[in-house]
């Protein structure tokens, strides 16, 4: 019990993500073919085939995600009766996490986290809000300088993700983001970049998403999770149903503690993390948070292997 489930967020996708594994193994491939008939619209051919653009409009990006990520898992559990410690998954990613952890079915979880892409990008105009990444900042002081700055521009800009130590994101109006970038070396930072993306996510100015999400999530089935979910904006573990509710209608306006759910899971044991879905982003904040951690990856067939490879010779 010694191994941890992750599960990567928006910012993961590429066009042709999962395709070998779909490719390959049955159950990746009836696992995208299953989101079609969910959500009622070729999501397989967006992935697949794209274009690109297509891909990173929220309400495609979250879905898309999240099915390639639990056609991942289920082309692992199928190889291997794998039972993790925990589970956790970076902002969309939560949702994931849910599904591997049987508390959410995974068609209810495709259609909220459709909604859910649909409600972040309604809550702030295109072009309004924006996120920066900040390296190397210490947190406190980058925490002051982000209140100053909402406070002399009266326009929002606060912390959205910790994610290692050295890494962390912040979010809100773009004449902020933009103002602190330039100021970020106030908070020692060595570099501070904004992002490509449509919106302030994790950040206050996402309350309204928040609120509508917590509306829809009443009248959706969440069962109690097989294994502990560590929540995105507590960092600390949720096993109750209406706990796990509250947990994601406020996660989306609340920034992602991601570095100290890494330490949480560590300090209860966790030593191996495999991260199921595009990419390995998680893996390398795993590894700049406990550099002692074994991380693996499942976003193919050749990683497919090598993670069976290491838990049958693990004490997964």
């Amino acid at each position: 019990m010694n191994t941890a489930f992750v599960f990567p967020g928006q910012g993961a996708q590429y066009v042709g993500m999962g395709k070998d594994l779909v490719d390959t193994v049955a159950v990746a491939r009836e696992t995208i073919a299953e989101a079609d008939d969910v959500l009622g619209f070729s999501l397989s051919r967006i992935i697949a085939a794209g274009p690109e653009e297509e891909l990173r409009l929220t309400y495609y990006t979250q879905p898309a995600i999240l099915a390639v990520s639990v056609a991942a898992l289920r082309a692992l559990r199928e190889l291997l009766d794998v039972r993790p410690r925990f589970v956790a998954g970076h902002s969309l990613g939560e949702y994931t996490a849910l599904v591997a952890a049987d508390a959410l079915v995974y068609a209810d979880a495709l259609r909220l986290v459709r909604q859910r892409g649909f409600y972040m990008d309604a809550a702030v105009p295109a072009g309004v809000g924006g996120m920066a990444a900040v390296l190397g900042a210490d947190l406190e002081l980058l925490r002051e300088l982000c209140q100053r700055i909402s406070s002399e521009l009266g326009a929002t800009v606060e912390v959205a993700n910790v994610n290692c130590p050295g890494q962390v994101v912040v979010s809100g109006a773009l004449v902020a983001v933009d103002e602190l970038i330039g100021r970020a070396a106030q908070a020692h930072a060595r570099r501070a970049i904004r992002l490509d993306v449509s919106g302030p996510f994790h950040s206050s100015l996402m309350s309204p998403a928040g609120e509508r999400l917590a509306h829809l999530l009443a009248d959706v089935k969440i069962a109690q999770p097989s294994c502990p979910v560590i929540a995105n904006a507590s960092a600390q573990p949720v096993d109750k149903p209406e706990e796990i509710r509250k947990a994601l209608a406020r996660q989306v306006a609340s920034p992602v503690l991601w570095e100290a759910s890494i330490r949480y899971m560590s300090d209860a044991g966790v030593t191996t993390y495999v991260e199921l879905g595009p990419g390995a982003v998680l893996s390398g904040l795993v590894r700049k948070t406990e550099r002692q951690a074994r991380t693996l990856q499942v976003d193919g067939v050749s990683s497919l292997q090598a993670a069976l490879d290491a838990l049958r010779g693990g004490s997964a």
